[in-house]
């Protein structure tokens, strides 16, 4: 009788404590490349600090219009989860796509989807790995994919597709400025999204934005 009143006892202090703070932003991030990208994205988003943002990658693979259909797919599924389960957290706060340009024919309908529904872009040309370059020089000539990984086996030793952005971190706020400088470059010369140029910024300023509002 007396561990039955206990637990009745803890049962109605759990039900009056309230959560110390809101849920963490919560971004679903669909990527093209199966290694590169996911594994910088989460390398990047721990080193904003710990319970600053929650973020959920996805590498299906695929052309840019199944990414952006993917993402949409993914979203609504949890939506529906959150109103099924009445948890409002457990939807996406963000959704984003991260995808090359290189020779897609479906880039345009990708854009066009991406907008109608909302979804975010981080798009690169050629490459994923013009981004990276970023970090260590600027990259203002025409790029290959196959050059552009290349270049930057030069700055990261035995560099197969696989990376760990505390090789990187010294170098972001200059890939930020540099990728920056490239975009404002094409949009003057009527170029935008030409070779060279990259979008990732757009959503790791971001990622580092929301963690800069929870960060305890």
């Amino acid at each position: 009788m007396v561990a039955a009143r206990r637990r009745r006892n803890d049962n109605r202090a759990l039900a009056r404590r309230a959560p110390s703070r809101a849920p963490l932003p919560l971004l679903l991030v669909v990527c093209e490349g199966e290694v590169t990208e996911p594994q910088y994205l989460r390398g990047f988003a721990r080193a904003q600090g710990a319970n600053t943002v929650r973020l959920h990658v996805e590498a299906p693979g695929g052309d840019p219009r199944a990414l952006v259909e993917r993402a949409v797919e993914l979203r609504d599924q949890a939506v529906a989860r959150a109103a099924r389960e009445r948890d409002a957290n457990l939807a996406y706060d963000e959704v984003w796509c991260v995808f090359d340009v290189d020779d897609h024919a479906r880039l345009r309908t990708a854009r066009e989807l991406a907008e109608r529904t909302g979804i975010g872009l981080a798009v690169s040309n050629p490459s994923f790995e013009l981004w990276l370059i970023l970090h260590f020089r600027n990259q203002s000539a025409h790029l290959t994919s196959k050059r552009a990984a290349e270049i930057l086996g030069k700055h990261i030793r035995d560099y197969h597709k696989h990376v760990r952005y505390d090789e990187l971190s010294s170098g972001y706020a200059d890939a930020v400025e540099r990728a920056a400088s490239l975009e404002r470059r094409h949009l003057e010369a009527g170029t935008e999204d030409g070779n060279p140029s990259t979008g990732v910024y757009y959503l790791t300023e971001r990622i580092r934005e929301l963690g800069k509002a929870n960060r305890l």
